[in-house]
């Protein structure tokens, strides 16, 4: 330990649970000749084809929902793959397929500013993976393929709003790169 309270240990100064490296012998100049990382290697939307949702895909959509939450909830999905297709300026949203069959899908718009902010926003929507193809990259495959495109369209930040107990989504969020928002959400019901 140094007179000011300072522990030394091989080159490095550690303060109150700090370490700070410090400079010891002679510099060297970084080898770059060396084998290269292994920081390469195919995406998860590499592997799985990824490609716009089409009006034929509303009724895989619906069966996929419905293995997830146990609901039909054909309306919605009706409405909102209209919405996708006919009523945004840039479909975004996205169907991924193993062997010809959608396994997955996420649906997203972009708002070109809301709530009294300007910069351009994407919104996901609506997320969903057959369950017999969750953990097996087909929702990183979508959630890539969906960040690639956005990035193209010069979009600023993605949004998108999770039940607070839905801690499963909340880890595949989390695993993809998404941080809880500065902004809250308020509700207040009606009925």
């Amino acid at each position: 330990m140094t007179s000011d309270g300072k522990t030394r240990s091989g080159g490095m100064v550690q303060k109150t649970g700090i370490t700070i490296p410090q400079h010891v012998g002679e510099a060297a100049e970084v080898n770059y000749s060396g084998p290269p990382a292994a920081d390469y290697g195919p995406l998860a939307r590499d592997r799985i084809p990824v490609r716009s949702m089409a009006e034929r895909d509303l009724r895989a959509l619906v069966a996929i929902d419905r293995r997830i939450t146990g609901r039909d909830r054909a309306g919605y999905f009706q409405r909102k793959l209209a919405d996708a297709l006919t009523e945004s300026g840039v479909c975004v949203s996205l169907v991924a397929e193993l062997d010809t069959v959608p396994v997955g899908f996420i649906m997203a718009r972009v708002d070109l500013g809301e709530f009294g902010r300007v910069e351009t926003t994407a919104v996901i929507d609506t997320i969903g993976v057959d369950p017999d193809y969750q953990n097996k990259g087909v929702g990183r495959a979508l959630v890539s393929q969906l960040l690639a495109n956005l990035g193209t369209l010069r979009v600023e930040k993605v949004r998108t709003e999770v039940d607070w107990q839905d801690h499963d989504l909340l880890a595949y969020l989390q695993r993809n790169g998404f941080l809880p928002s500065q902004q809250l959400c308020f509700d207040q019901p009606l009925v």
